[in-house]
Order: structure tokens, then sequence, then C-alpha cells
């Protein structure tokens, strides 16, 4: 018996990496394989973030009297470290955006033990990616990003990253699911994979790879529930490979829109649309006019269910999906349609302007007006708007939308695309001398 299950063994490592005549005990296994191939073009990234230390003592005065007698005079910094990967031979490194925010200088170690300077070609949060590039001539490893498109729930996978600071340190796991959604504080993020592969604080960003070696993900995050093992969790490649090229050649990633309109599927709508009960989705309540929607044959009441075969719960989470759609792609929607299943292949574009003025008006019932040195004056208050409920008037200074200070016509665009599909917001207020927050309803 014990020579049966030696024999067992034995077949099963053959699978992972046939037995070689300098090899017999089968060391060489394919992750060692996989880490020779891919580990030279990871990197470990340490960030340098200038900080002011804050006294607390309620007065900003008294503050910059003790920052000025009893500090030194140098700058504090700390310190962020992560992982990396460089993509390409222009020496671009893909990370997680969290990785480089605020950083005044940017180091990137190779396995080599080769260190230069970096800096972000830009950064998205949403989507917790940014682009580096390392500031060198010199020719840099590189490993070229595969694809996400055909991952197998429960096949191998091996991370490599920085965690704690120990650099280029391997760990191993199964792709676990994917299409999982995950909140931290200030995002909502849909699609991500999940892997049982350690991933802990210092992995962020980088490489998720497959048994062939190929980079199918960049790992982003780490859950510990209590008496949990860790769960890991990683951006598909595929999705940051549409960001990294709208960073590359933009330094940002522009919103987009289909064009649509949408409300949050009710037990009443549902029974009046002659839906099961179990349907889940978002109605559609407005197809724009010259918009990607219309050319692609939507119609009002509609109910989409899926976007890209990845289920919606409502129309919020269709417009946190859109986030990570980038301009010109192309997207599949599920939808109900009198009794039947259909789809529907929309191109996306990207917002035009006239459509931001017109959105803000619906979704708030303000007319505003860009003033010199930031913040927008409103000219007009709907009646019966949410604004005319809080008490908005004309006049009145709107100095930030949710956490997004109203700084130029971007900033109004971007904060404004990130109401669709909510029920309030919090707004910054100035009327003459005074400031206020305030919770604005939506419609």
């Amino acid at each position: 018996m014990i020579r049966l299950a030696t024999v067992a063994l034995l077949l099963v490592g053959a699978t992972w990496a046939p037995a070689r005549a300098d090899d017999p005990f089968l060391r060489r296994t394919t992750t060692v394989d996989v880490v020779d191939k891919a580990g030279p073009a990871v990197v470990s990234i340490t960030s340098e973030q200038l900080i002011e230390r804050s006294y607390g003592s309620g007065n900003p005065l008294l503050d910059q009297f003790f920052r000025n007698f009893f500090e030194p005079r140098l700058p504090r910094t700390a310190q962020e470290l992560g992982s990396g990967v460089l993509v390409d031979r222009d020496r671009h490194v893909l990370t997680n955006a969290h990785v480089v925010e605020r950083a005044a200088r940017i180091r990137v170690s190779l396995s080599d033990g080769r260190e230069f300077d970096a800096e972000v070609v830009g950064a998205d949060a949403k989507n917790d990616i940014a682009v580096l590039v390392v500031k060198t001539e010199e020719t840099l490893p590189w490993l070229a990003p595969g694809t996400s498109r055909d991952l197998m729930v429960g096949e191998p996978l091996i991370a490599i990253g920085n965690p704690f600071g120990l650099s280029h340190s391997v760990t191993t796991g199964v792709l676990s699911a994917i299409n999982r959604s995950l909140r931290n504080e200030t995002h909502t993020y849909h699609g991500f994979l999940q892997t049982d592969a350690s991933i802990n604080p210092g992995n962020s960003g980088g490489p998720l790879l497959n048994a062939h070696g190929r980079l199918v993900g960049v790992n982003t995050a780490v859950y510990h529930p209590a008496q949990s093992q860790g769960i890991g969790f990683a951006i598909p490649i595929d999705t940051a490979k549409r960001i990294m090229r709208e960073l590359i050649e933009h330094g940002e990633v522009s919103p987009v829109w289909l064009g649509l309109d949408f409300q949050d599927l009710s037990p009443s709508l549902i029974e009046a649309l002659g839906l099961p009960e179990q349907t889940r989705g978002a109605l559609i309540n407005r197809v724009r006019p010259e918009s990607p929607g219309s050319r692609a044959q939507l119609r009002r009441m509609d109910v989409v269910t899926h976007l890209d075969g990845q289920a919606l719960d409502s129309a919020q989470t269709f417009f946190e999906r859109l986030e990570s759609v980038t301009s010109d792609q192309e997207v599949e929607l599920t939808l109900e349609r009198a009794g039947e299943r259909k789809t529907a292949r929309v191109r996306a574009e990207e917002v035009p302007s006239h459509a931001i003025d017109a959105l803000l008006a619906e979704l708030t019932g303000l007319q505003v007006e860009a003033q010199n040195g930031g913040g927008f004056r409103i000219q007009s208050v709907r009646r019966g708007s949410g604004a005319a409920r809080v008490g908005l008037t004309g006049g009145d200074l709107l100095l930030a939308l949710d956490e997004r200070a109203l700084s130029d016509h971007d900033a109004l665009r971007r904060a404004t695309l990130g109401l669709r599909g909510r029920a309030q917001a919090m707004i910054l207020v100035q009327r003459g001398a005074g400031r206020y927050h305030l919770a604005l309803p939506l419609r």
C-alpha cells in the first residue's frame, strides 16, 4: 500500500512538472519555472509621502507655532510599500493607485538589486490602477500582460510581491472565484478575482500569474475577517490593460456613458412587468437621443439584468461597473423585453460636455456657473427638487460634491457622473461667510 501511494504521488507530481533526468525528485516544478520567467520583471515599490503633524489644539495659529519652533525644519515623510510589474520595453510599471497615492518620491527595486526613481504616468482610484515609468535608459526585464478571459475556477495561481517589505516573495494558491465585489471606505469594486494565494500588505500591485507564467491579474487587496486565513483579491488583467492604455495615452481615464437612465426594480414594478419574482436588474426609464443606447435600439422599459455577463442588482451597480469600461469599448447587455430575453452590444463613448449640465439639473435641480478661484455659483433651483427641499437658492456657492472639490469643469463632470444611480449626495455649500455640509436628495 505504501509503494502504491508513492507511485500515486509521483504521478500527481508528474502532471505538475514532468520528471527530468537531472531532477528525479521533481524539485523543478511549474512554480519554479514561472518564478524564473516572471520574477525579474517584478519590482518592489517604495513611495515617500510628505506628511504634516497635527497637534490637535483646535487653534491653527498655535499649531503653526509648535511646527515652527519645536519640529525639525526638514519635512517629515512616511513610506508606503507595494509591488508592481514591468509590462513593456518602455519601462512602464503596472501597480495599484493606492500604492503611489500622494507620493512625493517613488523608488523601484528589481530582484537583481538595481534601484531607480520612477514617476506616475497616471492613476485611476476608481479602478485602483496606476502606471509608472522608470527613469532610466537601461534595458529592463518585462512581462507582457496575458488575458483573464479564459480563467478557470480551481486553476493554480502564483503571486509575487513585497509583503511586509520582504521583497520578491512567492506564494501559491488557486483561483477561488471570479466576479467578486469588494467595498472599502470610499469605493465599491466589481469583477475582482479571488484567490487563496497569500496576499498581504506590500503585495498590492504585484502580479498574479497562471501556470504558464502569464500575467492574469494585479493583486490589490486582502480580506481578513475574524478567524479567516486570508482571502486575496486581484484586478483581472483584461480590465487593467484597458485602464493602463488610457493612462499611458491620456494620463487619466475619461468617464463614459451609454446614454441610458435607470431606476431600481421594485416588487411592484416586477409584478407590473410580468417578470419572475426573483428578477434582479435595473429598469431603463430613458434612452438619450443620438446616444450609444439609442443606436443599439435599446428601449424604455427594457430591464437590464447583466453587463458583460456580470449580474446587476440595482441601477447603482450598473454605473459602478461602468467605471471600469473605457471609451470605444463594446459591452454586452442582457435584458428582458416583453417577456423575452435579449442581448444588445453597445459601444461606450466619452460623455459629451453638453450632457453634464443636463444631468446635473435632472439629478439635483441646480443650474450652476463656474467661478474664478473654484466652485460653482448656483444660478437657479428647480421647484420641488431635492436642492429646493434643503433650502438652496440662487447665489449660493457649490464648493464640493461628495468628497470631490469642484475646482473646475472636469471635477464637476466627474462628480456629477458619480451621482448616477444614487438616492442622495453630500455637498458643501457656502452662503455669505458660512460653509455648510448638506445631504442632498437626488431627483
